[in-house]
């Protein structure tokens, strides 16, 4: 992949090839600026002629495709393609679980008057596990637009029909009926499931409202989640997942065998019945219009694509589907050319807690945390190389770094974690930003050059 160049006062100039950076570092003419996304300085320019760059942004739920292309006339040519792992849904466990802290904690404390200001939402308010989605991408736009001669930008401004996604032939009044339209939810679902159990096809016993995917494994409420289950089934699958369940429990197998029925069929009812969540579209839909607006502040002209014609583009261009990838392919498209370059994962970690102790599942501390954030020069999401001379972890290991106060580090490289490395062996690479990094291999060409009819 390319290398971001900056001049010697920091300015933006073209990127170039690795070939040419590593000459370039060789001869003693730049240095090395950053190493994530690698950067290099020169130290005899400050300028350069500029050509027209484009970033292109595929948004997602859980990662979005970031993509830099240089446009010659009609075509493209893939720079550096970006994968950026959103931490959305962690923001939305820890404010649960803080929920659930004072909620414990309100019936020990005396009561105080609700404030106001703290229950009013302005015009745009986002929750803020999808304001994280937004303020990343747009912080990610910034750093890119910082390190390269960016002149103008892509979005794919998708919106999913969730109703048409459950049933496609939807139309006119019937957007105004819901699922429910004159059932409650028990009826509806004795009525779904045939009153019978779901899982071993019990009739003649009470039956309970269960949920396909727990709640504890991020199953929701939702309708589509929802079927019915008798008694032993329900308390015997507990938070297991249907495979795990259909496998294992033999009392299911017991009761399928009485009722003559097969465990690979009613497994299968089960998964074709049950519907997938829409959670991730609507994160998408809530957030597409604030991200555009926020794009429109930038100042630069921003260009806006259709999922089906980022789809086309790259369907007919014979490149396979990834989220960087489907970035490179928003918008008006006619060839693209050199997209076979490596992908730099990014994946949003946060920059630590204030927290300083652990808490058990009653809200009680188990444990303290050091009270320093650094040690012996070093901080938990720096990134480092330990080169260690002698013993079993003999070698050099290089990724982020969770420190510890005794001086013995934890590594997490690509290939795992490396545990009890000695401060002394490690060197700072790149101080840490919030964020991990890792490039993944390359992908094969499956038709690379073709032309879009």
């Amino acid at each position: 992949m390319s290398v971001f160049v900056v001049g010697k006062h920091k300015q933006r100039l073209m990127p170039c090839t690795e070939k040419r950076a590593r000459l370039l570092l060789d001869r003693g003419r730049a240095v090395v600026h950053k190493r994530y996304p690698f950067t290099i300085r020169l130290k005899d320019r400050t300028d350069g002629e500029l050509q027209s760059l484009r970033l292109s942004i595929d948004p997602g739920s859980r990662e979005t495709g970031l993509a830099i292309t240089r446009e010659v006339g009609n075509k493209r040519h893939v720079l550096s393609l970006f994968e950026l792992v959103h931490r959305g849904f962690q923001i939305r466990e820890a404010l649960e679980q803080r929920r659930a802290f004072r909620r414990r904690r309100r019936g020990q404390l005396r009561h105080r008057q609700p404030r106001f200001n703290n229950r009013t939402k302005c015009k745009g308010w986002l929750a803020p596990s999808l304001q994280h989605r937004v303020d990343t991408t747009l912080a990610w736009v910034d750093r890119l637009c910082q390190l390269a001669p960016i002149t103008s930008l892509s979005q794919e401004l998708v919106r999913f029909d969730t109703q048409k996604l459950e049933n496609p032939e939807i139309s006119g009044i019937e957007y105004q009926r819901g699922t429910l339209l004159g059932y409650e939810i028990r009826e509806y679902l004795l009525e779904k499931w045939g009153r019978e159990c779901a899982y071993c096809g019990d009739k003649d016993t009470p039956l309970e409202i269960e949920h396909v995917i727990a709640k504890s494994n991020g199953g929701s409420n939702r309708v589509t989640n929802l079927t019915l289950a008798c008694h032993p089934c329900n308390q015997a699958k507990g938070n297991d997942t249907l495979e795990a369940f259909f496998t294992r429990d033999k009392g299911l197998k017991k009761r399928l065998r009485q009722n003559k029925l097969s465990a690979e069929t009613r497994y299968q009812r089960v998964i074709r019945e049950q519907k997938r969540s829409l959670r991730d579209a609507a994160a998408v839909n809530a957030t597409r219009w604030a991200l555009h607006r926020d794009l429109n502040v930038t100042g630069l002209p921003v260009e806006v694509g259709t999922g089906g014609q980022t789809k086309f583009n790259r369907m007919t261009l014979g490149i396979p589907k990834t989220h960087a990838l489907d970035a490179a392919c928003v918008g008006s498209l006619k060839a693209q050319h050199d997209w076979n370059v490596p992908t730099l994962v990014i994946k949003a970690m946060g920059r630590g807690s204030y927290q300083r102790t652990r808490l058990n599942k009653y809200g009680f501390p188990r444990g303290y945390l050091m009270r320093e954030k650094r040690a012996y020069g070093f901080q938990t999401g720096d990134m480092v190389s330990a080169l260690v001379p002698t013993g079993e972890k003999t070698g050099r290991h290089q990724g982020r770094v969770a420190i510890r106060k005794t001086g013995n580090f934890n590594i997490q490289t690509t290939n795992g974690a490396i545990q009890g490395i000695s401060h002394r062996h490690c060197t700072l690479v790149q101080r840490g930003d919030g964020y991990r990094y890792h490039q993944t291999a390359t992908i094969q060409p499956k038709g690379e050059g073709k032309q879009v009819a």
